[in-house]
């Protein structure tokens, strides 16, 4: 039985055709280091880099979370020591004062103290990327309300803010409050209300008056203390669970790199195969392509 000549014809034009495809396609892995380029190359493969890639931007969005939390405790413990600092200064003022010869040295430690109420204030009242620090949820405003006298001083303070503490989420399962605790923030206040009393006795040059403040504060100093404590806690489980996240995205990574990439030494040897393949398609084609209808009589 003879073949048509036409038939022949489109069969060796296909099989070059795929020929030439296959080679295309293994150049393309063994360029880009990746063996799909395109769903169709491994429809299952491709359905589990998805559900990979997916984990992956929601750990992403973790990272980012416990970045900004870890910014936030960092801001919320700079505020702090420094208010420990200013309290460390008032306890010795306070020892300072009580012992003072006469109501002018009383008087000066005076002065001084109104500074320290001044600097508090200030730290109570931190913002840090636009929000207060110190107010609980109600970011938007200062959380110590402040009145002043005639000549500018401090005369009393009152906490605004609220008690709420917000949680960002860290893992599927685990979130973290970085901020300081309604206790902490309120405490502030009395803290601030303390100074304000330590200065006046100063002031007034009253030893006895200014003896009644320092219980008052070193409790203050003693929550101060406590926040700082609890805020160190708070970041060290924020940098270990940023590590975690870390090591989580590696993995990731590893699995999403065993599905798509080439496994280059055997891409090689196709395409090596595939050329020799394609090379002598071409060479048979023009070998059957010069038959003449004398060739066939023979």
């Amino acid at each position: 039985m003879r073949i048509a000549t036409n038939t022949v014809s489109d069969n060796i034009v296909r099989q070059i055709q795929q020929l030439t495809s296959q080679q295309a396609k293994l150049q393309n892995q063994v360029a880009t280091g990746q063996r799909i380029s395109e769903p169709s190359d491994d429809p299952a493969a491709v359905g589990r880099v998805l559900n990979l890639e997916s984990e992956r931007r929601q750990l992403a969005q973790y990272g980012n979370n416990a970045s900004r939390a870890l910014e936030i405790s960092q801001a919320t413990s700079s505020g702090l020591q420094g208010i420990k600092t200013i309290s460390d200064r008032a306890g010795q003022l306070a020892t300072l004062g009580t012992g003072a010869a006469g109501t002018a040295s009383m008087q000066a430690y005076g002065t001084e103290a109104d500074q320290l109420i001044e600097q508090a204030v200030q730290l109570a009242n931190t913002r840090f990327n636009g929000d207060y620090v110190f107010a609980g949820t109600a970011v938007s405003a200062p959380p110590l309300n402040v009145v002043r006298d005639v000549n500018g001083k401090i005369t009393s303070v009152t906490y605004v803010g609220n008690a709420a503490q917000a949680a960002i989420p860290l893992s599927e399962a685990a979130s973290v409050s970085p901020s300081s605790s309604g206790a902490t923030n309120s405490g502030l206040a009395d803290f601030v209300t303390n100074l304000i009393a330590m200065r006046d006795a100063l002031n007034a040059g009253d030893p006895t008056a200014l003896a009644a403040t320092q219980p008052a504060l070193t409790t203050s100093e003693d929550l101060v203390v406590s926040a700082i404590a609890d805020n160190g806690g708070v970041q060290t489980r924020i940098e270990a669970s940023k590590s975690q996240q870390a090591d989580r995205m590696t993995s990731l990574d590893s699995l999403v790199s065993s599905e798509t990439d080439a496994d280059m030494p055997s891409t090689i040897v196709k395409l090596t195969q595939t050329q020799t393949a394609y090379q002598a398609a071409l060479q048979s084609a023009a070998n059957i392509m010069h038959l003449s209808l004398l060739d066939y009589l023979k």
